[in-house]
């Protein structure tokens, strides 16, 4: 018999894993490499938004969704490329998964429905207070700490991994240089994608290489290198979530929601450069692109009272990097951007935004209200958060070989395995990060403890 029944390699998305395979009875071991993972790994980086199509809380909203429709927007922002069998899987249970999360983990869940995020045709992406993702990490954390079948090893690393007649050998290195071997009967790689290795990043997504990389230090990879060893197939190795509003002063995400709420982004001229409301991840390579690599985000005090619910954009105000200006010439002059240029810009938006135009320059169709002094800036740069390929996976989370066979006993969830954002930036949808993180865990924990023989149950 194995000495647990399933590892855990990686404390973000995967501790979803880890309180599924408890609630069924198995035991667990968690295994992560950063001691300060409550606050320095992706989960906890993210805005804790998490799809889910079909839930109470959209019917308690008057919300009609579904899978489908769920499943239509993923192929309308992939143009129809992407990983079908895990997006239906994820879609197809994202609505339990934010209801176990509520009912079983204990997550204040609520549906925000105060604007809409690019590319869902429902509002579907649920939160919790706060709209952080430290604070749902911790409910998970706190969740794990309650469970007497699951077990954690913090800092330690899964650094390799082998097949043995009756399980897997795993194994685990410790900072000080020590390393053991444990069995199990399975092991879920968690470990986000590639983000922190540099070589990686420029040879599959070259376009944001040159852009600062804003997630763990602990993505470097390794459930590639682990998979590897087990004849994994990889795909969409391209794929990858970007951010057009990191702080350039607080480095801290700016939430997109200023943008949905009617802001826009200036270049060092004062003019926009494109559609603002594709989405946050695409237009990191745009933003990106412009001389200094940089932008400033402008919005106003409607927007900044809207935004205030976000715990990401409070940090971004109290570190003082929120610029002001009664008006358009005094904000102009506070950044340092020619004030005819932005006065120009805040003319078309508002024409829009009052239907006198039915869509800008750039094909921007919506601006939530014309922009009114006193009037706001945030400095941003383009970040790459995390990549969205990875480990090639089925329904059920299961690590495939070259030949789309399961590998036994391995899976994968969140970066380390292929996500469902198609290629490049511009298939990511608010959200679907956090989905296959979570969404993946709970798929694989609970395929692998119906694979434990009932007499070890």
């Amino acid at each position: 018999m194995s000495e647990v029944d399933l590892v855990v390699a990686g404390a973000g998305g995967g501790l979803a894993g880890a309180l599924r395979a408890a609630e069924l009875g198995a035991r667990v071991l968690v295994v992560e490499a950063n001691e300060h993972y409550l606050r320095g790994n992706n989960t906890s980086m993210s805005t804790a938004m998490i799809p889910g199509a079909g839930s109470r809380w959209q019917r308690a909203a008057g919300i009609e969704d579904s899978p489908e429709k769920f499943l239509g927007d993923i192929a309308a922002k992939t143009h129809g490329d992407f990983a079908k069998p895990v997006a239906e899987a994820l879609a197809g249970m994202s609505a339990e998964l934010v209801e176990w999360l509520g009912d079983h983990v204990g997550l204040p869940i609520e549906l925000p429905t105060d604007f809409d995020y690019p590319g869902h045709s429902a509002q579907r992406v649920h939160s919790i207070p706060g709209r952080h993702g430290a604070r749902l990490l911790r409910h998970l954390a706190d969740a794990v700490a309650r469970e007497p079948l699951i077990d954690t090893l913090v800092p330690a690393r899964v650094t390799a991994a082998r097949r043995t007649g009756e399980g897997l050998l795993v194994t685990v290195s410790y900072p000080d240089g020590r390393a053991e071997e444990i069995s199990t009967g399975a092991l879920l790689l968690a470990t986000n994608g590639y983000g922190a290795n540099r070589d990686l990043v420029t040879e599959h997504l070259p376009e944001i290489a040159g852009a600062e990389y804003h997630g763990s230090e602990y993505s470097t990879g390794d459930a590639l290198r682990i998979g590897a060893n087990f004849g994994a197939a990889s795909s969409y190795l391209d794929a990858y979530q970007g951010h057009a509003g990191l702080s350039a002063e607080a480095r801290t995400l700016v939430t997109w929601t200023i943008v949905m709420h009617g802001g826009f982004v200036v270049a060092a001229d004062g003019r926009r450069f494109g559609d603002e409301s594709t989405g946050y991840s695409e237009y990191a390579a745009i933003l990106a692109g412009q001389p200094g690599a940089s932008g400033w985000l402008i919005y106003d005090e409607r927007i900044h009272g809207a935004t205030m619910a976000f715990g990401d954009y409070v940090d971004v105000v109290n570190s003082g990097a929120v610029r002001h200006g009664d008006s358009v010439q005094e904000l102009a002059n506070t950044i340092g951007v020619p004030a005819t240029a932005l006065a120009a810009e805040l003319v078309e938006a508002s024409a829009v935004a009052r239907g006198d135009e039915q869509r800008d320059r750039f094909g921007r169709t919506r601006f939530e209200q014309p922009l009114t002094a006193p009037l706001y800036a945030v400095r941003i740069l383009p970040a790459l958060f995390h990549t969205q390929g990875g480990l090639l996976v089925d329904a059920d989370a299961r690590v495939l070989d070259a030949n789309s066979d399961p590998i036994p006993g391995l899976y994968a969830s969140g970066g380390a395995a292929v996500g469902i954002s198609g290629h490049g930036a511009a298939g990511y949808l608010a959200g679907n990060g956090l989905l296959p993180a979570l969404g993946l865990a709970y798929l694989a924990a609970t395929h692998s403890v119906a694979e434990i023989p009932s007499s070890e149950r």
